[in-house]
């Protein structure tokens, strides 16, 4: 009896990606601090899924992104640095969810992001999101890019509106919160036909 077939493996992504003002890299040991500037921030992790970092928290997150640079398989994801004049100002991630198949390429992949509060308000973080969702539909095979977020967070659900995703979905207290409590979950979502619409 033979093993089953493996889903073919997926070329790395093209590396650095630039756009009108960003730079998107991978992310190296050398973004600690600044990673670690902002994600120590209660009101920047706030709607995530881990807390204020301490610095062995930050060890386990950067050793993570640092790992993340050719995902080939779901459960792995592609962690980009974004720079703006040689300063990383927040990070962004896609993670394979789901596939078609079992031995088919990854089809559906989540979005992520996480950016210093002093850079908000300039477009950055659409500008580099918009950039990751081409990344997406342009080298990946992925039929669906999705975006899950607590409703509170309206900045983030402005966010994916301003990328061109639909409010799918809004489950009640399916989480539960670092405070023992139970949260909500948006759900946002674009498919490879919208974004080739847009």
């Amino acid at each position: 009896m033979g093993s089953e077939p493996s889903p073919p493996q997926l070329l790395p992504p093209p590396l650095p990606l630039r756009t009108e003002r960003l730079v998107l890299r991978t992310v190296v040991a050398s973004d600690r601090e600044a990673i670690g500037d902002y994600c120590a921030k209660p009101e920047v992790t706030r709607y995530l899924p881990f807390p204020a970092l301490d610095d062995e928290g930050l060890t386990k997150r950067l050793d993570r992104l640092v790992a993340a640079t050719a995902p080939s398989t779901v459960g792995e994801f592609l962690a980009l640095a974004v720079e703006f004049d040689g300063v990383l100002v927040g990070d962004l991630m896609l993670r394979f969810s789901a596939r078609h198949g079992d031995d088919a390429p990854p089809s559906i992949a989540e979005l992520g992001w996480v950016f210093a509060p002093e850079y908000a308000g300039r477009g950055f973080a659409t500008e580099s999101a918009r950039a990751l969702i081409d990344l997406a539909f342009g080298h990946y095979p992925l039929h669906r890019v999705m975006a899950q977020l607590d409703p509170r967070n309206v900045a983030s659900a402005a966010l994916c509106e301003r990328l061109g995703m639909r409010h799918e979905a809004h489950t009640r207290e399916d989480f539960a919160d670092r405070d023992g409590t139970w949260g909500d979950t948006a759900v946002y979502g674009l498919l490879r036909r919208e974004w080739a619409a847009l």
